[in-house]
Parts: structure tokens; C-alpha cells; sequence
């Protein structure tokens, strides 16, 4: 905690003293460019690898990233996704995953590991979708490849879940929303997004504009 406290101080007398226009706007309120959806993990920082400011993202986090589809769980990820698009007329949804994912990992490891973590084994019950492509998909897969296909696979499951809400299919059916499925590299800080055109994750350089994944696509991921 003194780590903590420490920084807040450095805050409060340097960077915000710097920039007192920009905290002043957003007193204001908040029009961020786009719904960040990514993992609680802390290794993962939005604004760093976006490079944005205070107000630019909007961000959603829990553990591996996860929507849950509509009607099964309308808790707050629900509600921070219905408030972007009615209230803060967001355009843009990233949805997020990263590489070594512990959420992932458990999800197609066994079982048993979870025994004594209930809560966690219930909230993965939203990757059910990713757990059977996996499983129908990738059995012969390598330990270290079929975790980093998890977590590739994951985020376009997510995306089909983002498509049960209301107002995400409302906004899609108006053209007033683009959805973005990213893959955040921890080993070299490289984000790849999914490239419908040629259904595989590239660069984020390579597919600035790309959107998310058609539903016939999931589980083609370096199908075997």
C-alpha cells in the first residue's frame, strides 16, 4: 500500500498539476472514442498499450474478458455496455484478450484445479462456447498452442455474446457500431486483430478498420 499511496502524491504534485486543462474538461463529462472490453489481469494496461488519455477509453474488465450473452447474466457488464452505446454513443467496441490468460487456461485445464474456486468456475460458464470449440477443434494441439488459440477463439465467442444485446444488435442494424476483436501479446507488445477477409488474427497495423468475426468463422482458427 505505501507503493500506492506514494504514487498518488506523485500524481496529485506532478501530472495532474500538469495537466489541470485536461482533468478540467473532464469534469465536464466524458465522450471516450471507444468501449475497451479486456481481462482484470494486471499485466494488461488499456491506456498504455492504447496510448490514450483520462476519457478516451471506456473500459470494461473481469476475468478473461467475458460477455456473458444476453439474458443469462445481465449484470454490470450489461449495464457498462448499454450506457456506451445509448448514453455515451460509442461507435467502436474492442473486445481484448491477451496471451497467458489464467482464465483461459483454466478453462480448458482440469477441471479439478477449480475445486476450491467456485466462483470462478461459475463465471467461466460463459466461455461454455469456447470450451466446446476447443474441445471439438483443437485436441491435437500442443499444451502451449491450444492455450494461445483459447484465447483467440474466446474473444470472437465473446463477440457473438456482445451480438445478444439489445443495443449492440440495434446499433449493428443502424451502421452506427464496429466491433474489433484484439489479441494482446505479453511476450513483445504486439496486438493482432482479426481479419475476417482472410479469418485469421494479423497485426493490428495490417487490419486498422477490421470488425469482428462472422459466426461461421468460429472454431476456423488454424482448424485441424
Amino acid at each position: 500500500m505505501e507503493k500506492l499511496i506514494d504514487g498518488i502524491h506523485r500524481f496529485q504534485s506532478g501530472v495532474f498539476g500538469t495537466q489541470r486543462e485536461l482533468f478540467a474538461r473532464l469534469v465536464k463529462g466524458q465522450n471516450p472514442d471507444a468501449l475497451f472490453i479486456t481481462c482484470s489481469d494486471s499485466r494488461v494496461s488499456p491506456n498504455l498499450l492504447t496510448q490514450t488519455d483520462p476519457g478516451e477509453l471506456f473500459i470494461l474488465r473481469n476475468a478473461g474478458n467475458l460477455v456473458p450473452a444476453w439474458g443469462t447474466h445481465n449484470g454490470a457488464e450489461a449495464a457498462a455496455i448499454e450506457y456506451a452505446i445509448e448514453a455515451l454513443e460509442i461507435r467502436d467496441i474492442i473486445l481484448c484478450g491477451h496471451t497467458h490468460c489464467g482464465a483461459m487456461n483454466a478453462l480448458i485445464g482440469d477441471p479439478a484445479d477449480l475445486a476450491e474456486l467456485p466462483a470462478v468456475a461459475g463465471w467461466l460458464k460463459h466461455a461454455e462456447a469456447t470450451r466446446r470449440v476447443m474441445r471439438t477443434h483443437y485436441k491435437g494441439l500442443s499444451k502451449e498452442a491450444r492455450a494461445e488459440t483459447c484465447v483467440e477463439e474466446n474473444v470472437l465467442a465473446q463477440i457473438e455474446n456482445l451480438r445478444t444485446h439489445p443495443a449492440v444488435f440495434a446499433a449493428l442494424t443502424r451502421g452506427e457500431l464496429n466491433l474489433h476483436a484484439w489479441v494482446y501479446s505479453l511476450e513483445n507488445g504486439g496486438v493482432e486483430a482479426f481479419d475476417p477477409e482472410c479469418g485469421q488474427f494479423v497485426p493490428v497495423t495490417d487490419a486498422p478498420h477490421g470488425h469482428a468475426v462472422r459466426s461461421d468463422l468460429i472454431g476456423a482458427i488454424r482448424k485441424i
